[in-house]
């Protein structure tokens, strides 16, 4: 006699056999416009153009990378404060940090060579744009006190960076978890010649550079 076969219920996989539908809920599929990278090709790219006289459109300066990084000098006396470090960063940039280390022994610093001195992140394309977005419209204006941003950080060679004395400021830091208070540097490469160009293509993006004296 043929055994009668188990009703299954609706809804639940067969015994034995592993489900193709996932327990949790799956975020669909979609591409996300980043909005300072749709901006710049809509607005900022030909406002450059039109006011520089940029001939062709690769000629128009753009973002090319940015640098966010920790100096950590203390970790030859506490392995701690590089695992810190590198946690801050990979939670206000969501990459994977990378370690850096001395080139060379410096006796008057009581450095020696390959000795870690800092954690850093590169940041290009799509998530460059994402964080400085978040940087300009809700971390920078978190800073106590804040007056606006320095014109005189270019380097002459139209790259700019910030000096982030707290890391705290970055709405990812749980200020609960944060043993001890450490700054990072972010430094904006551009594709601009000059820093007049490169401040005018920042400007565009929203920055809040410090208003001169009237």
């Amino acid at each position: 006699m043929a055994k009668k076969e188990k009703k299954q219920k609706e809804g639940q996989p067969k015994k034995g056999k592993k489900s193709d539908e996932p327990t949790y809920a799956v975020a669909p599929d979609v591409a996300i416009p980043c909005r300072l990278l749709e901006r710049y090709k809509s607005d900022v790219r030909p406002t450059l153009m039109k006011k520089f006289e940029y001939k062709n459109v690769n000629q128009a300066p753009r973002l090319e990378k940015i640098v966010v990084n920790m100096g950590v000098g203390d970790a030859a006396q506490d392995a701690k404060v590089l695992d810190e470090a590198i946690g801050y960063l990979e939670a206000v940039t969501g990459q994977k940090a990378s370690v850096r280390r001395s080139k060379k022994a410096i006796s008057n610093f009581k450095l020696r060579e390959g000795m870690t001195v800092g954690a850093t992140v590169t940041l290009r394309r799509e998530r460059m744009y994402e964080f400085l977005d978040r940087l300009i419209n809700v971390t920078l204006p978190r800073v106590r006190d804040f007056r606006g941003l320095s014109d005189k950080s270019f380097d002459g060679r139209g790259n700019y960076t910030i000096g982030v004395k707290e890391q705290i400021v970055f709405p990812e830091i749980n200020i609960d978890h944060v043993n001890r208070v450490m700054g990072m540097d972010v430094t904006i490469v551009t594709t601009a010649e000059t820093d007049n160009e490169a401040h005018e293509l920042l400007s565009s993006f929203g920055f809040p550079f410090r208003k001169k004296a009237s």
